[in-house]
């Protein structure tokens, strides 16, 4: 049975470390609201990462890139308040990174505002500088291999990356460069297990994955797929654990037949007057009404 949220310990970024090198596998769900927080974190939810994929699955946008560092500390803060005995970790928006400098600035902004114990960027060798800079200013700070979603159009689309030995070295080599630059783990998303584990083996730092198998210390689901409340699409790697989206078209549905038919709301669902004051309210509606006259 999973811990209260009052009697669980929090996992911290050094037991991160020691979990990869023990083998323990941790869960990771990705959320953007309170709500939804409280529920991963009431399930015993290892880590709830607060990513800008919720541009896709709570604002509506067809990929990740218009989030801004405001938004995704707003989103911080409240899956804070639904999850404050869960660590959390808060993906940097596109554009939010794209200079050592205005990577620091931001980093800082999402850890002292939005409350998240890590952040992270995406990029590899070609992001040596910056997750460095990030790293030596204090912040604990991840990044990401494979499918980039801020490349979503250099890429082509959300494509499955790693396909040839030549492009699984390449990734092995930009999850070398990220551990080498001081950051604390990395994301191993959209690639066949074998180059995952070949990415979770070449690095001492801690790994999760999504779309990689079961490669890495970690494994990640976004929690709006695995409840299945978000089912514009679902990705091959998805798995629907509930069928929300489902159940709440049927709600309201239901509710809207309810209102039109005269069903709802009945004496159940409504408030009611002692029958002493709703003849006193009679009679004070009849003296109005014959002043009016």
């Amino acid at each position: 049975m999973a811990k209260s949220m009052s009697d669980r310990k929090k996992l911290t970024i050094p037991e991160l470390a020691i979990k990869k090198a023990s083998g323990e596998r941790l869960v990771m769900v990705a959320v953007g609201e309170a709500l939804t927080a409280a529920w991963a974190e009431r399930a015993g939810v290892d880590i709830v990462g607060v990513g800008d994929s919720l541009g896709m699955t709570l604002h509506g946008h067809e990929n990740t890139l218009a989030m801004t560092v405001d938004q995704m500390i707003d989103h911080c803060k409240a899956v804070r308040r639904g999850a404050p005995n869960t660590l959390s970790l808060v993906s940097m928006p596109y554009g939010s990174y794209a200079t050592p400098d205005l990577a620091v600035l931001n980093a800082i902004r999402l850890m002292k505002e939005g409350g998240a114990e890590a952040v992270k960027l995406q990029g590899g060798r070609e992001m040596f500088s910056i997750i460095k800079a990030v790293a030596d200013a204090g912040v604990p700070v991840m990044s990401h291999v494979g499918l980039l979603p801020h490349r979503v159009h250099t890429l082509g689309g959300f494509k499955m990356q790693g396909r040839t030995a030549t492009a699984a070295m390449e990734i092995i080599d930009n999850a070398l460069a990220i551990e080498e630059a001081g950051a604390i783990g990395l994301e191993i998303e959209a690639m066949p297990y074998e180059v995952g584990k070949a990415v979770d083996d070449a690095v001492d730092i801690f790994t999760f994955s999504i779309g990689a198998g079961s490669a890495g210390t970690c494994q990640l689901l976004n929690g709006y797929d695995l409840i299945g409340a978000f089912d514009s699409f679902k990705p091959k790697f998805a798995k629907r654990y509930g069928n929300i989206a489902e159940v709440a078209t049927k709600a309201f549905q239901d509710y809207a037949a309810d209102v039109r038919n005269g069903t709802f709301p009945d004496e159940d669902h409504s408030y009611t007057m002692s029958p002493e004051e709703i003849a006193k309210l009679e009679v004070m509606l009849a003296q109005k009404e014959s002043k009016r006259d």
